[in-house]
């Protein structure tokens, strides 16, 4: 197959997505959807997470040094969507309903209907033009109860879960269908809050 050269970007290189939780200074959950997000080793397993811009998630990051990163999947991708679309900065984002917990080692909000979640230590931030390295230290990871269960598959228990990715400012379901463009998916939550 012959090749073309196009435009720089990641399109095409499907990305997992995470909602990062952060308190904000008066104790209310915050939380906002990245997919800069991958994994290093540094004599034990820990996390990269980029943020661009400026975002109150990175601020209080920058207040506190740790956050979650709580994995987004297809039953929760409504409100993943809002959460990314949805300025953290103004006073009514978090006027929605939403169940989250205390994280078990650190002081960060766990999102309940996310299967996974990191707890986030930051050990190390890289400051760029316009964004920030965040290398982070695990410490603690956690999963539903049904990931845990070794009589399923890897991949029963994935199709479980059904973690959505995203490529091309699209969202993709587990099986790889689209399920709408950045901004589409939240509609749904919007349309909940006004009824």
């Amino acid at each position: 197959m012959s090749k073309v050269s196009v435009s720089i970007s990641n399109d095409f290189c499907p990305q997992t997505l995470f909602l990062y939780g952060t308190y904000k200074e008066d104790g209310t959950p915050n939380f906002g959807l990245f997919c800069w997000f991958s994994y290093i080793w540094d004599s034990e397993l820990g996390v990269m997470a980029c943020i661009g811009g400026e975002k109150l998630t990175k601020d209080r990051i920058h207040a506190t040094g740790v956050f979650s990163a709580n994995l987004v999947t297809e039953a929760i991708l409504s409100l993943a969507d809002y959460f990314g679309n949805t300025d953290g900065y103004g006073a009514d984002k978090m006027d929605i309903p939403v169940e989250t917990r205390k994280g078990a080692v650190l002081d960060v909000p766990i999102l309940d209907a996310s299967p996974l979640a990191f707890e986030l230590e930051v050990a190390q931030s890289i400051p760029l033009h316009d964004g920030e390295v965040f290398l982070c230290k695990i410490r603690n990871v956690l999963a539903n109860e049904e990931l845990a269960d070794d009589t399923k598959t890897i991949e029963e228990r994935l199709q479980v879960i059904a973690p959505v990715r995203t490529t091309c400012r699209t969202y993709f379901s587990w099986d790889g269908k689209a399920m709408g463009k950045w901004g589409e998916p939240m509609r749904k939550v919007r349309s909940l809050d006004n009824e």
